[in-house]
């Protein structure tokens, strides 16, 4: 890897203060501007997020903002708020819910996270070459992760905020107080969440590594210092829960999946066909010494990492599938190879297919999530809620409705079982802990083979309405419950013990 001799390449080497140059600096600027907008579409074309995780942050956000004064939640959960290092959404929810409301406002913020990813994209690519490249248009295809599918918002958010800290390192360089401006951009990005702090700490370190004056040169791991202030609060205690796994089996298959998934959304073939691209481009940019170790240092870390960071770790799953698709997204940024307009457009169009498909998905998803909603028409206010989704052993694309029933928190302040809700895990938990109600008593998965008996599910023993989502219709249903909503693939069913909850302040 090298750090780039000629930072200002261009296809057309004319004078800097030529016309020619700066029409050419501004068409691609002007050109990762308008594909960052771009990459909201989902968010505005569909009337909620379709991402796996959402409704129950959703319901989180609610619970975190009621403040004991809904007398359904204040019987069903518990909020215990803490200072740590996953609270990028639920911050900015506290401003912006008064404004917006609770839904509009989780909306917005998952239409701001890809925006804010793609012009954090280009503020690198800026501050690196002063000029927006191949790489950097072709670093665009990552904004749309598995990680931002499934809904780690958090994450997600802590990384746009930590290639704007990066770029903002490498823009300070030479000030004398760059580590006071540091520290507290340290705090933001970690507050948003730690692993897009730790992210940060590595693409400092491996920009520092790549300018050192020999191998012995220990400078470049002093040189992140402004950034580990954060260890403080998770010496202290807070937020840093110490549960760590790397699963129950077959690891190296699982290590093997996340790496040929790192592009996955919706599209089996679409997805490594465009993994092979971004993968072919990288080698061929090393292979003609157009990789620019400033990044690649990093990217190469970000890859190990992948392979060595345990799957759960500080209680949050997936922690090494979401380094994946950064250290792809970093990899891009690496790239330094002068191409011309054209060359720019095919990169440019990879984003636009994979974005247009990831929108197109969530429209139709969304048609279906206003069908299924339907349901809670007939589910009264603080209702005991029991929601069984059948999910398929084995499935590329994410399924936007594997916590669906956390709606039933959102709209009719009922209990329900689908809700990120473990004490120490999560700031969210049940007041009732005789039987476990929340993630994951929803799932139902099967092969296809398999039939799904509804009088088995347990959630439903302790529920007054049984809610089903999936595609396989259930061969039974608990005995003498009365279905009261259906759709092609949902339907609601009345438990017979259900109970009318006419005074809420009475205990549960």
């Amino acid at each position: 890897m090298h750090a780039s001799a000629h930072p200002e390449a261009e296809p057309v080497r004319t004078d800097r203060g030529s016309e020619t140059y700066l029409r050419i600096r501004h068409e691609a600027l002007w050109m990762g501007f308008v594909l960052s907008c771009l990459a909201m579409l989902p968010a505005i074309v569909a009337w909620t997020p379709q991402m796996t995780d959402y409704p129950s942050h959703l319901a989180g956000y609610k619970i975190m903002l009621d403040h004991g004064h809904d007398p359904y939640l204040t019987r069903y959960f518990l909020f215990n708020w803490e200072w740590t290092g996953n609270l990028g959404a639920e911050l900015l929810m506290v401003p912006l819910t008064p404004i917006f409301g609770l839904e509009e406002a989780g909306r917005l913020i998952v239409a701001l996270i890809p925006f804010l990813t793609g012009m954090a994209i280009m503020a690198v690519e800026w501050s690196l070459r002063k000029r927006v490249g191949v790489g950097a248009i072709l670093a665009l295809a990552m904004i749309w992760s598995p990680s931002l599918l499934m809904g780690f918002l958090n994450y997600s958010l802590s990384l746009a905020f930590a290639l704007f800290a990066f770029a903002g390192w490498v823009r300070l360089e030479g000030w004398r107080w760059r580590w006071a401006a540091m520290i507290p951009v340290g705090f933001v990005v970690w507050l948003c969440h730690v692993s897009g702090w730790g992210v940060m700490g590595v693409l400092v370190f491996g920009y520092e590594w790549s300018r050192r004056a020999s191998w012995r040169d220990w400078r470049p791991f002093l040189k992140p210092w402004p950034l580990i202030f954060p260890l403080l609060p998770m010496l202290l205690g807070m937020g840093a829960n110490s549960k760590v796994s790397y699963g129950r089996w077959g690891v190296l298959e699982y290590k093997w999946g996340i790496l040929y998934k790192a592009m996955r959304s919706y599209d089996q073939v679409f997805d490594i066909t465009s993994l092979c691209l971004v993968l072919a481009v990288i080698l061929a940019a090393l292979a003609l010494r157009r990789f620019d170790g400033r990044v690649g240092w990093a990217a190469l870390i970000l890859l190990v990492l992948t392979l060595v960071v345990p799957r759960q770790i500080f209680g949050g799953d997936y922690a090494d599938y979401r380094l994946s698709t950064a250290a792809l997204l970093v990899g891009c940024l690496a790239i330094d190879w002068p191409v011309p307009r054209w060359g720019l457009a095919l990169a440019g169009l990879l984003f636009t297919a994979r974005t247009a498909l990831t929108t197109v998905v969530w429209y139709q998803d969304a048609q279906t999530a206003r069908q299924l909603i339907a349901a809670l028409d007939h589910v009264p206010e603080g209702a005991r809620v029991a929601t069984a989704v059948a999910i398929p052993r084995t499935q590329w694309l994410f399924g936007p409705f594997e916590h669906f029933g956390s709606y039933a928190v959102v709209r009719r302040s009922s209990m329900e079982n689908s809700n990120f809700a473990l004490p120490d895990v999560h700031m969210l938990s049940m007041r009732e802990t005789r039987y476990r109600f929340n993630d994951p008593t929803q799932r139902i998965l099967y092969a296809p083979w398999q039939r799904i008996d509804l009088r088995k599910f347990k959630p439903a023993r302790h529920a007054d309405y049984l809610w089903y989502i999936g595609t396989k219709q259930p061969v039974a249903i608990p005995d003498g419950a009365r279905i009261v909503y259906a759709t092609p693939h949902s339907l609601l069913a009345r438990l017979p013990d259900a109970v009318d909850l006419a005074n809420p302040a009475d205990g549960s």
